[in-house]
């Protein structure tokens, strides 16, 4: 099975979780290459590093789960990002993600990774107001929230200890029981 494949899979099993924008990615043919609308953004280490900063925002360490940094979610956004967006949508989220190291600067004086936990989440409920004010349209924010949610629930750790796992296969049962303040199923 072909990555994009089982991105699609993973994401119609998500229902609603994720954007229309992300959707649209992820169902969208991309056979026709125009090498004049080609855009490789490279990730550096950093990069990297940040955005699982960034996801780890998202979807914190709990006492019950690790979180999205611990799940690969920072190598998992460039990945994607780079393999299976068009280039309209890596303009937009280069784009934004310099932004975000900007307002970073010029809002607490420090570099992203410097911010304390109390100020990346002040960053990031900045950067969802300006998302909610441009009428959900692809942003940075959309992205990211997206591809952390994605990486995060496809990732060993999100499907074997956020959610609830059987590695036994078994028959499909429609009517199982379940338990108040039990975990989802991963399937």
């Amino acid at each position: 099975m072909e990555r994009r494949e089982a991105l699609k899979k993973i994401a119609y099993l998500m229902g609603g979780a994720i954007s229309a924008t992300t959707m649209g990615v992820l169902f969208e043919s991309f056979t026709v290459y125009n090498p004049e609308q080609d855009y490789n953004y490279s990730f550096l280490a950093t990069d990297e590093e940040i955005l699982a900063e960034f996801a780890e925002i998202i979807l914190p360490t709990t006492a019950n789960s690790p979180g999205a940094k611990a799940a690969g979610v920072g190598t998992f956004i460039p990945l994607v990002i780079k393999d299976c967006y068009p280039p309209d949508l890596q303009q937009i989220f280069k784009k934004g993600y310099e932004d975000m190291l900007a307002l970073s600067k010029t809002k607490f004086k420090k570099e992203f990774l410097s911010l304390n936990n109390e100020e990346k989440k002040l960053l990031m409920s900045e950067l969802k107001q300006q998302t909610i004010n441009n009428n959900k349209e692809p942003s940075f924010f959309l992205i990211s929230r997206d591809l952390t949610l994605l990486g995060y629930f496809s990732s060993e750790i999100g499907c074997t200890i956020a959610r609830e796992y059987l590695p036994i296969p078994g028959k499909y049962d429609g009517n199982a029981d379940y338990t108040p303040g039990q975990k989802a199923w991963a399937i």
